[in-house]
């Protein structure tokens, strides 16, 4: 990685630093408080887990933020990071917690805003629903937790000493549980947007090979743990103490309670378990720490008939701060990218073309669309995706967001060529004996959309479909996305090549 790749990734290193210095506060603010647990103690268990849950569970939910936008140049991975992290610094100056989640979401936009992408509307409000329910989740449970483990205590005769070493012990071991969680869901937010440009490379050390995204990661939590040594002090006051005054025992609910809630909102084993016991299920999507303890303070609070003790003056300024969170992050990402580009004249997207040609209103007639309707912008090409939505919908009527994401990925030029000589590049992990099998035979073969890639594939192994919707097959598809998506990345033309294609024909 060169000297440009390390400035540009230096942004996401302060979102780092933003993240453990403000998320560290949720995992062990109200034991720090409480006095329960050292500063020291809680950094070094907070860091660990966070890198740990970063490093080996962290990588899969870098596609969490994807239908929201794909930010695809390193210059502009730099700003949206940077919109996110300036922000949160903002906000933790102030001594508010606020979430890092809301912050990439609300600069994600701001980068679609600026380079005309279309934002999935569809998963803005999936993930802003969560944004109400996650801490009311976590204030139910706490006060259920509250005054079943309350009253279970009181019918055991427990020594004082002994009760309050088993209530330290407690508040590390579901510190660091949450802690884990915390990177394994929180660190796609913080180096997520350098997915798809990671200016590293693929590292083998015998048998352990170190993927590029993984160093990303890795890279990611150290910056974390920074931010928890130097800075995280201070929001851990807010939350421990700011909110209303804990005993040690409410302090590690609160701890158990969000590090519950953080476990639902991204258990694909969970969510499993109860699909197929026909039972609802909590969609997966990225939930903020800092309102799952700030709603689990409120909700004990409010349970022991304390709710005179609860300063509602500062909860009023922590859920201010939670609505214009996103917003300042995204003006910030728009204005960020107009000066890194008109000034400092850098690539901060790489443009995406859109095309109206005879295959795609095809495919487009097959998804419900109509293609009398669609014939009259045939041969029309678009350099965004509002132009290209905007003309479709003039034709159509108005369009859903799940139907607007299907017809961008239809008409989308990606210009694929199967060379063979990349092959190798691809995750052997990712991919079996027979996936390599089948690629192989595409050899030489270019398709202009990456549904042709796949149509190809189906052709000579029906495994390559996606299974009918649904969460019991929610995994197969998830995976079967990033593997498609992985050969895409793998196999796009990017510079012109020096050999001929073959050109694919449906």
């Amino acid at each position: 990685m060169g000297i440009t790749g390390l400035i540009f990734l230096s942004s996401g290193l302060f979102l780092g630093w933003s993240l453990g210095a403000n998320d560290a506060a949720n995992i062990f603010g109200t034991a720090v408080s409480t006095r329960m647990v050292k500063f020291k103690t809680a950094a070094v268990v907070c860091s660990v887990f966070i890198a740990l849950g970063a490093v080996i569970s962290g990588v899969g939910a870098a596609h969490t933020l994807g239908s929201l936008g794909a930010v695809n140049a390193i210059a502009g991975s730099f700003i949206t990071a940077f919109a996110a992290a300036f922000t949160v610094y903002s906000m933790i100056k102030s001594g508010l917690p606020v979430s890092v989640s809301q912050a990439v979401v609300g600069a994600i936009i701001g980068w679609n805003w600026f380079t005309d992408s279309v934002t999935d509307v569809n998963s803005v409000v999936k993930i802003a629903s969560t944004w109400v329910a996650c801490p009311l989740l976590a204030g139910l449970f706490s006060a259920f937790l509250y005054m079943t483990l309350n009253k279970a205590l009181r019918s055991v005769n427990v020594h004082l000493l002994r009760r309050d070493f088993f209530t330290r012990l407690a508040m590390i071991i579901t510190g660091a549980f949450g802690a884990y969680s915390l990177g394994a869901n929180n660190m796609a937010n913080v180096v997520g947007v350098f997915v798809p440009v990671a200016p590293f490379t693929d590292m083998s050390f015998g048998l352990i090979q170190i993927t590029a995204v993984q160093q990303l990661f890795f890279v990611g939590a150290v910056a974390t743990a920074v931010g928890v040594f130097t800075y995280s002090g201070r929001v851990m006051k807010t939350v421990g103490k700011g909110l209303m005054p804990l005993s040690p025992f409410a302090a590690w609910v609160v701890v158990l309670a969000q590090s519950l809630v953080l476990f639902i909102f991204a258990s694909e084993g969970l969510e499993y378990f109860l699909a197929s016991h026909h039972l609802p299920t909590v969609p997966l999507v990225p939930v903020s720490s800092t309102q799952a303890v700030v709603g689990a303070v409120i909700g004990i609070g409010l349970c022991k008939g304390a709710a005179k003790m609860i300063k509602w003056i500062v909860v009023v300024r922590i859920v201010c701060g939670w609505v214009i969170t996103p917003v300042i992050a995204a003006v910030i990402c728009y204005f960020s990218l107009f000066f890194m580009q008109n000034v400092f004249n850098q690539n901060v997207f790489t443009p995406k073309t859109y095309t109206m040609s005879d295959k795609v209103i095809t495919r487009l007639n097959k998804q419900g669309l109509p293609a009398k309707k669609l014939t009259i912008l045939k041969g029309e090409t678009y350099k965004s995706g509002m132009e290209f939505i905007t003309a479709l919908q003039e034709r159509v009527g108005k369009l859903d967001g799940k139907t607007q994401q299907a017809a961008l990925n239809t008409a989308e030029i990606v210009k694929i060529f199967m060379d063979m000589e990349k092959t190798d590049m691809l995750d052997p992990k990712m991919f079996t004996a027979e996936d390599f099998a089948d690629i192989r035979q595409l050899s030489g073969l270019t398709f202009t959309y990456r549904w042709e890639l796949q149509d190809a594939l189906i052709r000579l192994n029906p495994n390559w479909a996606y299974k009918p919707a649904g969460v019991l097959n929610k995994q197969f598809n998830k995976a079967l996305s990033i593997k498609l998506s992985m050969i895409e990345s793998t196999f796009t033309v990017r510079k012109k090549s020096k050999k001929r294609p073959i050109a694919y024909e449906d």
